[in-house]
């Protein structure tokens, strides 16, 4: 594979509700994405960007023309497994909270669990959201959003990320931060396809970009080549003298060239980083992200995160797809009768006894209290009641059936 991300004359043209052709959203679109390169893709609102990626992924099928990723089909489960993707809206469940949403897309990619543990704390750490992990992400602001967001894409270590819009609701520091994590991670050997309207910020991380108008690209390159100016040179010193400047100036004069003398400055986002970074060492933890250039353990190359005893004590998927379940003893259907216990007999289990009638004394009379012949039958009733219920109850359970106390004693007279 010479590519990551290959496209072959790739079209997408949206119909009207008759099926009559409308809109070219990309039109014989060829790129060439190559391996451990940060790629961008830019171009006004409705140019064709975020259709592009959804056809990159499967999740539009496109008109005409193909594109690979990984050297496959990104709807095979192999591919799609070692891709992390950033939409340009995060659609998370807004009851979970940030540690409970990244295991749930750790349990998607099927990581077990002592990996799971290891690399959602270290992702919390990594885009600033550990302070406020237990709080439900629906309560989280379109910044905090985003940062949990990238925290999904980047669960399943991929090897292909793409980001559409990464630093949309970000602060400054946020989007210096994504911007810091981007360059890692391409240090790292990862390949990052960038869709941004941001231009300062594709500036700074990517190494080549293609400019989409109406589907179709309209300029493709490296960044440095795209925006150097050939014909105008710049010197960058240190502090000289006022006599140097001066000489300079009538070097140049000789050469009929113009020369502007400043002083170089800082970019905002530099100066506005630096000043918040030193604000944050003298106070207090705050309710929202925090800033850090934390990269995850298991984002930096050679790092071991897996918990040794999870992994011998965990059985692969594919070995737990082969076990089965031991054999078990046939078991009789119940009939609906035997599903539920009889009402019948349930009241007259119930059933409160009268009370009895206290016996006169009286002399050769004994004053115990004497059972007459209908109380001793409600007894034997209750007593029969009792041994249907125990019965019915070990079959349903499939235990064997005990002897009640009458049999138990003429069994052992026997």
């Amino acid at each position: 594979m010479e590519y990551a991300v290959e496209t072959f004359s790739l079209t997408k043209i949206f119909s009207d509700w008759w099926g009559r052709r409308k809109v070219y959203a990309v039109d014989d679109l060829n790129l060439q994405v190559k391996f451990n390169e940060v790629f961008g893709l830019l171009g006004p609102n409705g140019s064709g960007k975020t259709t592009t990626l959804k056809m990159l992924l499967g999740l539009l099928h496109p008109t005409k023309g193909k594109s690979l990723c990984l050297g496959g089909d990104a709807t095979d489960p192999k591919i799609s497994a070692r891709i992390g993707f950033l939409p340009e809206e995060s659609y998370l469940y807004r009851y979970l909270n940030a540690r409970e949403t990244l295991d749930f897309y750790g349990r998607l990619f099927r990581l077990d669990r002592g990996l799971r543990k290891a690399r959602i704390e270290a992702l919390l750490d990594m885009v600033g959201l550990k302070a406020v992990a237990n709080r439900p992400v629906g309560t989280f602001s379109k910044g905090m959003a985003r940062r949990i967001g990238l925290a999904q894409a980047l669960i399943n270590d991929p090897d292909l990320l793409i980001l559409d819009e990464p630093t949309t609701g970000l602060d400054p520091i946020g989007t210096r931060q994504i911007k810091d994590l981007i360059i890692k991670l391409a240090q790292r050997g990862k390949t990052i396809l960038l869709c941004s309207h941001l231009l300062a910020d594709v500036e700074d991380v990517c190494d080549r970009i293609a400019i989409l108008y109406g589907g179709k690209v309209q300029a493709k390159g490296k960044v440095t080549d795209l925006l150097r100016q050939t014909d105008k040179r710049q010197i960058t010193t240190g502090a000289i003298s006022d006599e140097a400047i001066e000489q300079i100036r009538q070097i140049l004069r000789r050469e009929n060239a113009d020369c502007e003398v400043t002083s170089p400055m800082d970019k905002l986002e530099t100066f506005f980083v630096n000043t918040v970074v030193a604000a944050q060492r003298y106070s207090k933890q705050t309710s929202g992200a925090v800033s850090t250039t934390k990269l995850g353990d298991f984002l930096v190359a050679g790092a071991v995160t897996e918990n040794i005893l999870d992994k011998l004590v965990s059985t692969p998927l594919s070995q737990q797809s082969n076990l089965k379940p031991p054999p078990t003893e046939p078991t009789a259907p119940l009939k609906s009768a035997d599903a539920q216990p009889d009402k019948q007999l349930l009241s007259d289990l119930t059933q409160p006894a009268k009370p009895q009638e206290p016996v006169k004394a009286d002399k050769g009379i004994d004053t115990n209290p004497v059972l007459t012949d209908a109380t001793q039958a409600k007894d034997n009733v209750r007593q029969d009641v009792l041994d249907q219920l125990r019965a019915r109850s070990e079959h349903q359970n499939g235990l064997p059936r005990h002897k009640n106390d009458s049999e138990a004693g003429e069994s052992g007279d026997a």
